[in-house]
């Protein structure tokens, strides 16, 4: 019997449901609903919480609180997809709720699980029933339920696992789309491998290799990559010669003197260097800074709290360490222009997009995105990533475009973490976030721009031509394993072994006489004589359209398909 949960078990608890989810990454990947070759809630799972698993390796210690705070931030900076950001925001409301604990009780751990579930149904704006959410939720209320008559926390976690197990069984009663295809929720079944390695650990069953610590160096909140950039500027030019990162414990004797407001913090910095990032929650700072006095940075961030994890580099150091290697790589005549020297200054408006395919991403560019983040169906960015891309694209307003649904809620925390002035232009398809690139005026402010690009997204519509990873029946159409389909706006319309066939019954459903143009963006898997063909199929069909045809490259799917 075990009454208490101490820090060094709950972070080997971490670390062994991160390990046990991993094992079963390819089970959650083949629950997702469609038969894409896109299932990617296991994936995204895996890599967040292997996030979180980081920060928990650095800060492996006897007080509870600390370690869950370790984990959750590094699960919001590794957040991927919409799974990866309810898991972060279930461990956000679990580290708040222990706040302050050293060990955490049966009914801590209870209290704090229900207090998860509230703040991920927070952070969703449209909460789904039959899904993670759900799962998360009836787990919790019987762990509080359990605690209620006892005090044993393996116990406790027993019962919270079985209703897990239970809830994630009823997800197709509450879900249509899963009783339809027969599966139960991915995100809800990934939960349940997590629990699964929490009570392993709880009951003292041997852990796997993979679960084992490791040394990792430091790896906090922020990844900063400069070092092939600096390779083509000059020492002299670095304005700001140090990396400085420190963490802050917020002492309340100190704030009730120095009140800490992130945003005001975050300007007062921005004062002193560059390369900016503020990052807060109750219990602490972090914060990234490139600057030429650091010890101007630690006194004022030490008006808040006890100062920890400090990390100062002398990058004028490091980049003369750089240049001669360089030198060694490419010889002595590897020379730098006067145009990279000079230090770029912040542009008006950035752009930051999401695709997958040279093809796409160069679309994207020549439209005037600033920064293309390579990734989408199979490979989402987490929020770091889009925060960095913020950071690479420089600019005083930053207006971001998902293209992809799973996405956008990453997107949104990247937005909210950064100091510039960012928003989320919530495009969920290529389609979208190309009509919305369209609408761009840089000769209007923000807001306006935003509201307009958000117009532009119903004015088009989205269909893809992939391939099925499974035999199944959904929406009323037998699909086979390898088989084409033909996906409208999420539904599939068509289906069958000739491509031709399934994309041209595609264009049936998708152009109408209200359509003037269809975009055809050509994968890296579809020949040019296909796409010929199909253009072929529309003039005869549809002789009032315009058809207008780009190689987009893209891995997965054949055609991506826009009709305007």
């Amino acid at each position: 019997m075990a009454k208490q949960i101490e820090g060094t078990k709950l972070a080997y608890m971490y670390i062994e449901g991160a390990a046990n989810l991993s094992r079963h990454v390819k089970v959650v990947d083949a629950l997702n609903v469609f038969p894409v070759p896109d299932g990617d809630t296991g994936t995204n799972m895996n890599l967040s919480i292997t996030s979180g698993v980081k920060e928990v390796k650095q800060n492996i210690q006897s007080d509870s609180s600390k370690v869950a705070a370790a984990f959750a931030k590094g699960l919001l900076m590794g957040a991927r997809g919409n799974s990866g950001v309810i898991l972060s925001q279930l461990f956000r409301g679990f580290s708040k709720q222990v706040e302050g604990k050293a060990e955490i009780s049966a009914n801590d751990l209870a209290v704090a699980f229900e207090r998860g579930v509230e703040t991920a149904y927070k952070a969703v704006m449209k909460p789904v029933e039959g899904t993670i959410l759900t799962v998360a939720k009836d787990a919790a209320k019987q762990a509080v339920k359990t605690a209620k008559k006892h005090d044993d926390v393996v116990f406790v976690m027993e019962e919270t696992l079985k209703e897990a197990k239970a809830s994630l069984k009823r997800t197709p009663d509450l879900l249509p789309v899963l009783k339809e295809v027969g599966v139960v929720d991915s995100g809800g079944q990934g939960l349940v491998y997590i629990y699964e390695g929490f009570l392993a650990v709880l009951k003292g069953e041997e852990l796997s290799e993979a679960s084992t610590t490791e040394e990792l160096s430091m790896d906090n909140l922020v990844k900063i990559e400069h070092h092939n950039a600096q390779s083509h500027m000059a020492t002299e030019d670095i304005e700001f010669g140090f990396c400085t990162e420190v963490m802050v414990r917020i002492q309340a004797e100190k704030t009730r003197k120095n009140p800490f407001v992130e945003t005001e913090f975050r300007e007062e910095l921005n004062e002193i260097g560059d390369s900016l990032l503020v990052v807060s929650d109750d219990d602490l700072i972090k914060v990234h800074i490139h600057a030429e006095q650091p010890g101007e940075v630690l006194t004022k961030a030490q008006r808040y709290g006890e100062l920890i994890n400090i990390k100062i580099e002398n990058m004028r150091e490091q980049h003369t360490h750089l240049l001669d290697e360089t030198k060694e790589a490419y010889g002595q005549g590897h020379n730098n222009t006067e145009s990279t020297n000079k230090k770029k200054e912040k542009s008006e408006f950035g752009i930051v997009t999401v695709a997958m395919g040279d093809g796409i991403a160069n679309l994207f560019k020549g439209l005037g995105a600033g920064v293309v983040i390579e990734g989408g169906q199979t490979m989402n960015p987490s929020t770091e990533d889009i925060v960095n891309a913020i950071e690479e694209v420089h600019a005083e307003k930053v207006i971001i475009l998902p293209n992809n649904g799973n996405i956008i809620m990453a997107a949104e925390q990247a937005a909210e973490v950064v100091g510039e002035k960012a928003v989320v232009v919530p495009s969920k398809t290529v389609p979208q976030g190309l009509a919305a690139l369209l609408s761009f005026n840089p000769t209007q402010g923000l807001d306006v721009n935003a509201g307009v690009m958000k117009d532009a997204l119903s004015t088009v519509k989205s269909g893809q031509v992939t391939f099925a990873v499974r035999d199944t029946n959904i929406d009323g159409i037998d699909i086979k394993k390898d088989d084409f389909m033909g996906i409208s706006e999420k539904k599939i319309v068509s289906s069958g072994p000739d491509i031709l066939e399934v994309t041209n019954q595609l264009f049936k459903q998708m152009i109408d006489d209200e359509s003037e143009i269809v975009t055809i963006l050509q994968g890296e898997d579809a020949s040019d004589e296909q796409t010929k063909t199909l253009v072929q199929f529309i003039e005869e069909e549809f002789s009032d359209v315009e058809v207008d045809v780009h190689l987009g490259n893209q891995p997965l799917y054949s055609y991506i398909i826009s009709v305007e």
